[in-house]
C-alpha cells in the first residue's frame, strides 16, 4: 500500500461510527420595535438554562427553568451562536460525517436571520479548510428546496412546478429532477444563496413584515479524494453532506391576524 493510500485509509479510520446525537441550543432575541415597552418573561440565567417567569395563573404548575446544551442571550451575536452552537457539528462534514443544522421556533423569533448567518460562516470555514489541505481534491455541490403548502419546489430553478419525492432502495428518499449545482468558489455559492432568498415564499403578518411562509432546506455535499490517487480507489474518497434547515415559524391565527391565503399557509406550516 502506497503512502497516499495509507493516508486515505487513516482518514477513514478517524471517521469512527458514533452514537447519533441531537444538540439543542436556544437563542433569545432582543425585543423589537413592535415590542418596545414590553418586558420579556424569559431570562437566560446561565449558559445552559432559561428561566420562564409567567404571571398567568394556569401556567403556575409548569416548570420555571429549562436546561439545554447551550443558551444564548439577547446580547449574543450570530457569530457566537455559530462558534459555540453549530460549528463543530457543521464542520464534521469535511471528515465524511453527515450533519444537519436546523432552526425551529415561533414566527418572528429570528430563525431565518440566524440560519443565514450560520450558513455564511460555515461556508467560509469549509473553504478555509480546503485551502489548508492542498493534498486533497474537493468537489462541492449545492441544492435547495422549499416546502410550501405541502408542495416541494426547487429554489435553484425558475420553474415552479412541484417536484415529486421518490423512494430509492440505496439512497432513501430523493427529490426527482432537483437541480444540483457544482460550485466554482464561495462567490458562486453566495450568488446561489441570494437566488434562494429571492425565490422563497414570504409574506406580511401582524407579527412580521417578511415572514417565511415555507420550510427551506439547503444541502451542501462535499466529495474529497487524495490527489495522487484520484480515481484509482473508491476507498480514498469521502462523500458527505450538511443540511441547513430553516423551518417556517409556528403561529396562531389569532396572533398573526391571518386570513385567506395567510391562514391556509399557517395551517400547512403547523
Amino acid at each position: 500500500m502506497g503512502a497516499g493510500e495509507e493516508d486515505a485509509a487513516a482518514a477513514w479510520e478517524k471517521v469512527e461510527a458514533k452514537e447519533e446525537r441531537i444538540m439543542v441550543s436556544v437563542r433569545v432575541r432582543p425585543l423589537n420595535g413592535r415590542e418596545s415597552g414590553d418586558s420579556s418573561d424569559r431570562e437566560c440565567i446561565s449558559p445552559t438554562t432559561v428561566m420562564f417567569r409567567s404571571t398567568v395563573p394556569d401556567r403556575a404548575m409548569f416548570p420555571t427553568a429549562y436546561t439545554y446544551d447551550r443558551v444564548f442571550g439577547p446580547n449574543c451575536s450570530t457569530r457566537q451562536v455559530y462558534e459555540e452552537g453549530a460549528k463543530e457539528v457543521a464542520l464534521s462534514v469535511v471528515s465524511g460525517i453527515n450533519s444537519s443544522v436546523f432552526a425551529y421556533g415561533q414566527t418572528s423569533s429570528g430563525k431565518t436571520y440566524t440560519m443565514t448567518g450560520i450558513t455564511e460562516y460555515i461556508v467560509m470555514d469549509i473553504y478555509d479548510y480546503i485551502e489548508k489541505h492542498p493534498e486533497r481534491e474537493f468537489m462541492l455541490k449545492f441544492s435547495a428546496i422549499e416546502l410550501y403548502n405541502e408542495a416541494v419546489r426547487d429554489l435553484l430553478s425558475h420553474d415552479t412546478t412541484p417536484l415529486r419525492l421518490l423512494d430509492d432502495p440505496e439512497k432513501g428518499t430523493i427529490v426527482e429532477k432537483l437541480t444540483e449545482e457544482t460550485l466554482r468558489d464561495k462567490d458562486h455559492l453566495r450568488d446561489l444563496l441570494g437566488m434562494c432568498e429571492a425565490q422563497r415564499e414570504i409574506g406580511e403578518t401582524a407579527l412580521n413584515e417578511a415572514s417565511s411562509r415555507s420550510h427551506q432546506i439547503l444541502r451542501l455535499t462535499i466529495e474529497s479524494s487524495v490527489k495522487q490517487y484520484l480515481g484509482r480507489s473508491k476507498s480514498s474518497t469521502l462523500v458527505s453532506c450538511v443540511n441547513f434547515v430553516d423551518l417556517a415559524g409556528s403561529e396562531r391565527a389569532s396572533q398573526t391576524a391571518s386570513a385567506g391565503m395567510r391562514l391556509k399557509e399557517g395551517s400547512h406550516i403547523n
